[in-house]
């Protein structure tokens, strides 16, 4: 799902994924997270997910997202089940899946966002 790499900081895991994203579903991408819904946003909270951030680059005539976010619990997949068995957050989900493009090596094992590996951190 993605890729981890621990701090310093007891108990931190950093993760870094990346997709595409539709064009044509840029701007409804953009709204829904201008106004992400408290619930997901509680859940994310809830499942020790910090410093969650995505970031958008066009590179040719591609769009991509990039997904980091800090995990501080201490089972990462009971989390992650957690959230997945949330029923808003599966019903965010239905909204963001449509408008991403997920790249070859991920669409294969039918999911979303590729990992990716980190070659630099500093704090």
């Amino acid at each position: 799902m993605y890729c981890k790499e621990e701090t310093k900081q007891a108990n931190v895991k950093r993760f870094g994924s990346v997709t595409g994203l539709k064009p044509e579903k840029l701007d409804y991408y953009k709204q829904l997270h201008a106004n992400a819904w408290p619930s997901v946003l509680k859940k994310i909270k809830e499942c020790n997910i910090r410093n969650y951030s995505i970031y958008l680059e066009k590179i040719g005539d591609a769009y991509y997202l990039f997904s980091y976010f800090e995990y501080t619990g201490v089972d990462f997949d009971a989390d992650m089940k957690k959230m997945a068995d949330d029923p808003e957050t599966q019903r965010w989900w239905k909204e963001t899946d449509p408008c991403q493009q997920p790249l070859p090596e991920a669409a294969a094992k039918k999911q979303v966002w590729t990992d990716m590996e980190q070659v630099f951190h500093t704090d």
